[in-house]
């Protein structure tokens, strides 16, 4: 369930010299794949540093990097590892936001559209929608244990934008989530493509992961936090981890704000 990273990758994703192999594109913020170490035994990574951040209206300006620190935490606390090793640190641009890559298998595709009709046995429908020929389509995503545990992760951190493409399939089977800079916010912002569970009820193996992360946000976690997180957005995150160990299931969507991010990929 847990992906083990090898203790040499963690030392240079840590301490590598950093090396920019060009951006990525078209990320609304400054994003830069990177290798750290030599050029024959490093480790490649995404950086994003702080001063290459576009300011948003609804978060704190300077956070995004923070945030998705934060995120890894949380996912660790959970023992799901949704979240790629990631860490904080200095960069040619400055500190910032730098994450393992992990390279995503072709061939698979835990999130998609298919056409009306061609839902296959293990998708679950999220949406109908029409394409860009007005064709009958539909917003699917696998149903799989894995993508499951990103679905309750993003619950419990208030993501506002889980897109189809920030879900890194594996060739394994285990699923990777990315891009967690907006993430922790007081007010609920929750938008996914992953809304297929609603309603189902959680698995043990699952509430044991949700109560496991409620004893750390009351105690070591909390501390790890602080210079990452607000008091009050670090109290919601609590909240909202009890409001789903009370609930018991998958909530539906609410209203109020837009359930789904646009675009979907």
């Amino acid at each position: 369930m847990t992906p083990a990273i090898e203790p040499a990758a963690a030392d240079l994703l840590a301490h590598g010299e950093m090396t920019l192999l060009g951006r990525i594109m078209p990320a609304s913020n400054q994003t830069w794949l990177c290798r750290l170490g030599p050029e024959d035994a490093g480790v490649q990574a995404v950086y994003k540093p702080v001063s290459g951040e576009r300011p948003l209206w609804d978060f704190p300006e300077g956070t995004l990097a923070d945030r998705e620190y934060a995120a890894r935490l949380v996912s660790e606390a959970l023992g799901w590892s949704v979240v790629p090793p990631t860490l904080l640190r200095d960069g040619p641009a400055g500190s910032g936001m730098v994450q393992l890559w992990c390279e995503p298998d072709p061939d698979q595709d835990p999130v998609d559209i298919v056409l009306a009709g061609e839902v296959a046995p293990g998708q679950l429908a999220v949406v109908d929608a029409f394409d860009d020929h007005e064709r009958p389509v539909v917003l699917v995503h696998e149903d799989t244990p894995s993508l499951r545990r990103m679905a309750i992760f993003d619950l419990v951190v208030n993501n506002t934008d889980r897109k189809g493409g920030h879900v890194l399939a594996m060739s394994d089977g285990h699923r990777y989530g990315v891009d967690h800079g907006v993430c922790f916010h007081v007010d609920d912002k929750l938008r996914t493509v992953l809304w297929g569970w609603a309603g189902q009820p959680f698995t043990a193996e699952e509430i044991a992961g949700l109560e496991g992360l409620e004893l750390r946000l009351q105690t070591d976690l909390d501390g790890l936090l602080v210079p990452l997180l607000t008091g009050p957005e670090r109290a919601r995150t609590r909240m909202r981890t009890e409001r789903l160990l009370r609930l018991g299931h998958f909530p539906d969507p609410g209203p109020g704000w837009p359930s789904l991010p646009w675009p979907a990929f």
